[in-house]
């Protein structure tokens, strides 16, 4: 800068080239004296959570909302109704037997058996009905559809063994048991509601391809007239619950395939006038139902086992008094290791584990519906919202009877009460939901990306072979 001075005083520098050397000079010490300034400037305060004093507040709720859509994304992950069927299935099952051996050691003992009598029996029901889920899951659907005819028949062949006399066994005044030899019996019923879901499933969705269910004629016939052989099959032996399980069954299908609300209120009409026909007649069904709400015994005491049953769940409180520590099962309770396993365990685990187990059946219901509804093959659809209807139907009749909201059915809770006879073909029925939610597109290839064959073949893929040999 001193020679563009010495050069204007000697008259060779312009004013405006002096001019912008100036400019320069005063803009470079600005910069540097800012520089200076903002590094030694103070930190700026900060509020809680690392926000800048005075800015700006960030939108209430943006964590929550976050955290929501965090769980939507996780909730509709291709395997999420996979995991909800297989883990709601065997937390209900492995609790189930933990409570049929508390409910049922005094039972036994008052047999003069094991106090482990009943649960060895379960136990074994249990195996045998995971080896029938691993069966079931595995199974295609063209095999399952050409299984429902043979199935329909032999358990109709067996309801009709059932009848015979010498035959039957009658069991709690319903004669609907085959004796397998020993301590073992078959309730041919129980399988009828697993070949009514699969035939009828299996017959819909041949209609259903050929554009046959807007007829009511090809809806209802022949579903509707071998329902009503089934029904009166097991309304011989006197079993009124099953046939309500049933005639659930029933409705659900005729739901799935579409049919119109006119025809599903007059079929359910018709239902319900037959079904108050049998209540009115029968004596011990007309005391089932006053029994609804029931807070004394009666005269004769014939709300006994509701009263008791309401008994159980009150003094169980918030969190139980403990497993094994229940007093209605010292024979103040009748059936309370299978109709009534459900008030026992309120008494044993309280409000929490009654509710721990409505999550659990919630969940189940929840992911059959599921797979229902993003099927595309019709025999996928109708099975499984069939076999949804008929455990979500079952628990809720088996429930409000124990919590005094419907009449005593006797039905069990799903894989929850003792009885092989309704665990083996209710989890033959999950290992169907399991096959059906693993069948699904996204689902199947979310699996295939899991596989540890597949996984390495996809690798090797990657890999390119080095000129030495090495990779």
């Amino acid at each position: 800068m001193r020679m563009l001075d010495t050069m204007r005083l000697r008259g060779y520098a312009p004013a405006p080239a002096l001019a912008a050397g100036r400019a320069l000079r005063s803009r470079t010490r600005g910069e540097g004296q800012g520089a200076g300034k903002a590094a030694r400037a103070p930190r700026v305060p900060r509020a809680g959570g690392g926000r800048p004093a005075g800015s700006p507040r960030p939108p209430r709720g943006r964590g929550a909302r976050q955290l929501y859509e965090r769980a939507r994304k996780a909730w509709d992950r291709p395997l999420t109704a996979y995991y909800l069927i297989l883990g709601s299935s065997l937390l209900i099952t492995v609790l189930g037997l933990v409570m049929v051996y508390s409910a049922s050691m005094i039972k036994a003992l008052e047999l003069s058996l094991s106090s482990s009598y009943f649960f060895r029996k379960q136990f074994l029901a249990a195996l045998i009905g995971s080896g029938l889920l691993l069966l079931a899951s595995r199974l295609p659907p063209k095999l399952l559809r050409a299984l429902a005819y043979p199935l329909l028949m032999v358990t109709v062949f067996l309801m009709v063994l059932v009848q015979i006399p010498g035959i039957g066994v009658s069991v709690g005044g319903n004669q609907n048991w085959l004796s397998l030899g020993g301590s073992f019996q078959l309730q041919p019923s129980e399988f009828g509601k697993l070949a009514l879901i699969l035939w009828g499933a299996d017959l819909l969705a041949r209609k259903h391809e050929r554009k046959l269910l807007n007829q009511w004629k090809h809806l209802l016939v022949p579903l509707v007239p071998v329902t009503f052989l089934l029904l009166g099959l097991i309304m011989l032996g006197g079993d009124m619950g099953t046939a309500i399980i049933l005639a659930a069954i029933l409705f659900g299908l005729l739901w799935l395939a579409g049919a119109p609300t006119r025809l599903f209120a007059g079929v359910l009409g018709v239902s319900a006038l037959v079904g108050f026909m049998l209540i009115r007649t029968n004596e011990n069904r007309m005391a089932r139902l006053e029994c609804i709400g029931a807070i004394d015994l009666g005269p004769k005491g014939e709300c006994w086992q509701a009263v008791h049953g309401i008994y159980a769940l009150a003094s169980g409180g918030w969190f139980g008094s403990g497993l094994g520590a229940s007093v209605e099962k010292w024979g103040q309770l009748p059936e309370p290791h299978t109709d009534f396993i459900f008030a026992i365990a309120g008494e044993e685990l309280g409000l929490a584990g009654t509710l721990s187990v409505l999550a659990l059946f919630a969940a189940l219901g929840y992911a059959g519906i599921r797979v229902a509804g993003r099927t595309e093959d019709p025999f996928v659809r109708f099975a499984a919202g069939g076999v949804t209807t008929w455990i979500t139907a079952q628990a809720v009749v088996n429930i409000g009877a124990v919590l005094g909201l419907l009449p005593i059915a006797g039905v069990p809770l799903p894989l929850f009460s003792y009885g092989g006879s309704a665990l083996l073909p209710t989890m033959f029925a999950v290992g169907l939901l399991i096959a059906f939610a693993r069948a699904e597109p996204a689902a199947k290839a979310a699996l295939a990306v899991r596989t540890p064959g597949v996984r390495w073949k996809t690798m090797r893929r990657r890999v390119t072979r080095r000129p030495s040999g090495e990779r």
